[in-house]
């Protein structure tokens, strides 16, 4: 941030009083300007048929990771809930109508000052399409995800925890758990 977006006047990054963090201030105004985590939002679309659970992805027409695969999700806008994200991300990427369930998992991202929330689903038919953001959408088998061109960790550990979550369901009843995870990437040394 190099300029106030209250008066246009330069800022400085300073901690301020009172305060424990570098903070961009308006050498102006005084104003300080927050810098807060984006929330990442989307959902586990899930089609079971003949006892065989498939999830939706969604193959991504922009970048980063232009080609990848992905869950519908995206970053929540100002005045939505997290389930208005998800349910929004879906229809938007992915063309599906879901109805949604809970919370299942919460990824920590800090070095790309993110977190990434994923929320239970089930596809209320099969008249999805690609939307914008997408090139193709299609249903998978835990056999046929394509691990190698998945777009983002989040994704992966998500389909990890949601695979496992089936596994043991299947054998030994019971429901879904809450997954949180933080992926810290390490820090390289100086010099």
């Amino acid at each position: 941030m190099k300029f106030c977006s209250e008066c246009a006047h330069p800022v400085s990054l300073i901690i301020p009083p009172d305060d424990n963090r570098p903070r961009f201030v308006c050498n102006q105004c005084g104003v300080i300007h927050y810098q807060n985590p984006k929330m990442v939002i989307g959902s586990i679309p899930l089609w079971k048929h003949d006892d065989e659970t498939r999830v939706l992805l969604c193959r991504r027409a922009i970048e980063p990771r232009r080609g990848y695969w992905t869950l519908p999700a995206g970053f929540m806008e100002n005045n939505e809930t997290t389930a208005d994200a998800a349910v929004r991300e879906t229809s938007e990427e992915a063309g599906a109508r879901i109805e949604l369930h809970q919370l299942f998992s919460m990824l920590n991202v800090p070095h790309v000052h993110q977190v990434h929330m994923f929320y239970m689903a089930t596809l209320l038919d099969l008249e999805y399409q690609a939307g914008i953001e997408s090139l193709e959408v299609k249903l998978f088998t835990e056999a046929e995800i394509p691990w190698d061109d998945i777009a983002f960790p989040t994704i992966a550990h998500t389909l990890k925890f949601l695979f496992s979550d089936l596994d043991r369901i299947r054998k030994e009843g019971g429901s879904f758990n809450f997954h949180t995870l933080d992926i810290v990437k390490p820090m390289r040394a100086p010099g």
